[in-house]
């Protein structure tokens, strides 16, 4: 069943953006803010290592591995990711050396480093590949619908693709689901082998608040990045993509993290306990039951005015008695010129008993002949 409510219509300043893919999002309320071909797929080049990040700290969180568990580098990693192999940001692990998890992380996150990642990889699932299939069964979990990895470095030999929209999904789940090591992101400099490296997240200390995630370029799909910031007490998660340099890609991110503070504030849609739609009741003394939210729905909406904004439940109806209170039953959707930006979840809000025989046989007959019109 759906129930459409009216069009708000008053106009409003909108963010906008140079980026040609970008997704902007405040996790708290469930708000995308800003979207712009957000399920376009790119190529993420090395911000693929936040993926491989999230899948360490899942093994790390679900007790197959351990912190101060020691990893070997193994001569693979140390051509394909080390120094040796002349292809960017390495920790310079040394061939046959163990490394911890712990360290291994940092030079993930810090370095940026590939040997980091292969080393992670082949530690945790024994190669690359098999790494590969464990960050897409994550990516799958987690609701990054249009993603896939075919390594974990970033590097071009195998193919990865993902949105921004499934990017922002993990950082949200960083974020969300590894706390305490999501602080790892915002770790400033590290030193292995004797080598000082400071932090080569190209965002971290470039925009106010930001503290991860991380950015890659590609050499078809240009530059993307994935950022974070929590200000004020309110956490805001961004990504772009195709940008032509790692300076376009700062600046769109700015652009749209600031835009967040400038054109959007908070407005309560509903309180909690107010009647948000009638749902049908089939076989209950009564024909209707309310629709409410146990909690204020509060959505990030543009300051100026609505947009054009839309309000719609959502529920599989008619609702079949007896129906007890507080009985999950749909949800409402706020959908704005780039389809749903917000989603509360609604419960009924009174119980109704079952209906006697004369008033059930009413019910069928109106189903037969008219169908059931929410």
């Amino acid at each position: 069943m759906l129930l459409a409510f009216a069009i708000v219509g008053v106009q409003a300043e909108q963010l906008t953006t140079k980026a040609p893919k970008a997704l902007l999002y405040e996790p708290a309320s469930g708000t995308v803010l800003f979207a712009k071909d957000a399920d376009v797929p790119f190529a993420p080049g090395a911000l693929v290592k936040v993926m491989t990040a999230a899948t360490v700290f899942k093994a790390l969180s679900d007790g197959e591995l351990t912190q101060d568990q020691l990893c070997t580098v193994s001569e693979h990693a140390w051509r394909t990711g080390g120094a040796p192999s002349g292809r960017g940001a390495t920790m310079f692990a040394a061939i046959k050396s163990e490394i911890s998890v712990e360290d291994l992380l940092k030079g993930l996150l810090v370095h940026n480093g590939n040997d980091s990642a292969i080393i992670l990889a082949e530690c945790l699932d024994g190669s690359e590949t098999a790494f590969a299939d464990r960050m897409n069964a994550l990516a799958a979990e987690i609701g990054m619908a249009n993603s896939n990895f075919g390594n974990p470095t970033g590097y071009e030999e195998a193919v990865s693709t993902t949105t921004v929209r499934d990017q922002v999904r993990l950082g949200e789940y960083l974020v969300e689901e590894h706390t305490e090591r999501y602080s790892m992101f915002a770790i400033p400099e590290f030193t292995w082998n004797n080598i000082f490296q400071r932090n080569k997240n190209p965002l971290l200390g470039e925009i106010r608040n930001l503290d991860g995630l991380g950015g890659g370029a590609h050499s078809e799909d240009g530059y993307s990045g994935l950022g974070s910031i929590d200000r004020n007490g309110r956490r805001i998660i961004a990504a772009v993509a195709g940008l032509t340099s790692d300076n376009h890609r700062l600046a769109a991110l700015k652009e749209i993290f600031e835009g967040t503070w400038e054109f959007y504030a908070v407005k309560t849609v509903f309180t909690a306990g107010e009647t948000v739609a009638e749902g049908r009741v089939f076989g209950g003394v009564d024909g209707t039951v309310p629709l409410i939210s146990e909690a204020d729905i509060d959505v990030f909406l543009p300051r100026g005015g609505t947009l054009e904004y839309r309000l719609r439940v959502v529920y599989l109806g008619p609702l079949v008695a007896p129906i007890a209170a507080g009985t999950p039953a749909g949800e409402l959707q706020v959908i704005g010129q780039d389809g749903v930006v917000h989603r509360a979840p609604l419960v009924t809000g009174a119980s109704v008993p079952e209906g006697g025989l004369v008033g059930k046989a009413l019910d069928s007959v109106q189903e037969l002949l008219f169908g059931w019109i929410g």
